[in-house]
């Protein structure tokens, strides 16, 4: 039987993603400190919170330098060389995010050459034929402004509107794609709900009152940006996730219709402050408290169950916003390189296929470009997502086999079933 090939639209993107905590290094920010503070007792953590399999296999957990970000991938002095390398792979398009802390370090008072620093970031990427993608708040905020109490403080709206106004005027001309904030979520979740990662306001009340300030700031930097640069399009990156329930068969269609509202609900507030979806994908979860009638599927080094039907059933219950699509993360933590390959295209052929179906999806970023700080949920070097592999102590970039195979698609713009 001859392979398939299937044929994604013409000026598909392709590309992958990255953060500025995750790997410039050497920031200063809110989570800069909090590492600090908590890198022994995550350290000392790590036995409950991961199984003996990954404990055997990634015995940097248990070392306290795994939770400080330090020089991460020293992206910060090396993004033209990871440019390189993004462009030698086929990729024409790249999201990365500005660190907030580096433009603005104090309240009101701007770094100009460290905006500067970002347009060489943004030109290196044009100059290697690659689309950018900015990301404005990637969950760090300066120190300053966690002081004043972060998301929950009275004048965040004021705050963050001021900075996303900065960077929109100097980048006007250069930036086209803005996302202004990334899985809200999840960063509200874990920082101001569950207190597992910075700010760490555990609490309903906190939550509450820095996801309804994230929101309204959302809403309100849309029209900044469009009103400061003209034809610029505007969304954010919504982490979403496939819920099925295996608590007590009868109620199954409730638990998971809840869970799925309460994640979604930032993005169900947005309608009309968008002009394209950001989109997010990773995993099933099952929500069962017997844990031996989970799917039996194949899972990531962290435990993910892998399921890339997942991302067709997700695109296509956003095809009624009628809105285009990028995918801005969808990844694997391999670090053998085992799995990602067969990650890459069977996800990839789900979003051929929700394609075939009327879903105007018009990008691909894989997460991630190279190896970073994986920092949701506070997890550190040991999870290994990029495409590229990265010596953290040396810097040495090496390029993993399953990066050269996604090559092939985007040069192409094809993929290729087996028969």
């Amino acid at each position: 039987m001859e392979n398939e090939k299937l044929v994604f639209p013409k000026g598909f993107l392709w590309g992958a993603s990255t953060s500025s905590h995750q790997v410039e290094g050497y920031t200063k920010n809110n989570w800069t400190e909090w590492e600090r503070e908590n890198a022994e007792r995550l350290a000392r953590g790590a036995r409950k919170k991961w199984k003996q399999s990954q404990q055997e296999r990634f015995p940097e957990m248990f070392d306290s330098q795994n939770y400080i970000s330090g020089k991460a991938c020293d992206h910060y002095n090396l993004f033209k060389k990871d440019f390189d390398l993004a462009k030698e792979l086929g990729h024409n398009a790249h999201r990365f995010s500005i660190e907030w802390s580096r433009i603005e370090p104090e309240e009101g008072i701007f770094d100009q050459k460290e905006i500067e620093h970002y347009r060489e970031v943004i030109e290196a990427l044009r100059e290697n034929g690659m689309e950018p993608f900015v990301t404005l708040w990637h969950w760090t905020d300066p120190i300053w402004f966690a002081k004043k109490g972060g998301w929950t403080s009275a004048d965040a709206v004021k705050d963050f509107k001021r900075f996303v106004e900065k960077i929109t005027y100097e980048f006007q001309d250069i930036v086209k794609y803005w996302i202004v904030v990334n899985e809200p979520n999840v960063g509200m979740g874990f920082g101001y709900l569950l207190g597992s990662q910075p700010p760490a306001k555990k609490g309903p009340i906190s939550f509450l009152q820095a996801y309804f300030n994230l929101l309204k700031a959302y809403r309100q930097c849309y029209g900044l940006i469009h009103k400061t640069a003209q034809g610029a399009h505007v969304g954010f990156a919504h982490s979403f996730y496939l819920y099925e329930a295996e608590i007590w068969k009868p109620i199954n269609g409730i638990v998971s219709s809840v869970a799925a509202y309460f994640s979604d609900y930032f993005f169900t507030r947005t309608d009309g402050y968008r002009d394209f979806i950001g989109c997010n994908y990773y995993q099933e979860i099952t929500l069962s408290f017997n844990k031996k009638k989970q799917p039996d599927r194949e899972t990531t080094d962290l435990g993910w169950r892998i399921y890339p039907v997942g991302i067709y059933d997700v695109l296509l219950s956003l095809k009624k916003y009628g809105l285009p699509v990028y995918i801005t993360e969808n990844g694997i933590a391999d670090a053998d390189d085992s799995k990602r390959e067969k990650f890459i295209k069977e996800h990839l052929r789900f979003v051929h296929k929700a394609i075939s179906e009327g879903v105007d999806v018009r990008g691909y970023m894989h997460w991630s470009l190279i190896d970073n700080f994986e920092f949701p949920d506070m997890r550190g070097f040991w999870p290994r997502f990029g495409l590229v592999e990265v010596d953290f102590e040396t810097q040495e970039r090496k390029v993993r086999p399953s990066a050269l195979e996604y090559k092939k698609i985007c040069e192409s713009n094809e993929l290729e079933i087996e028969g």
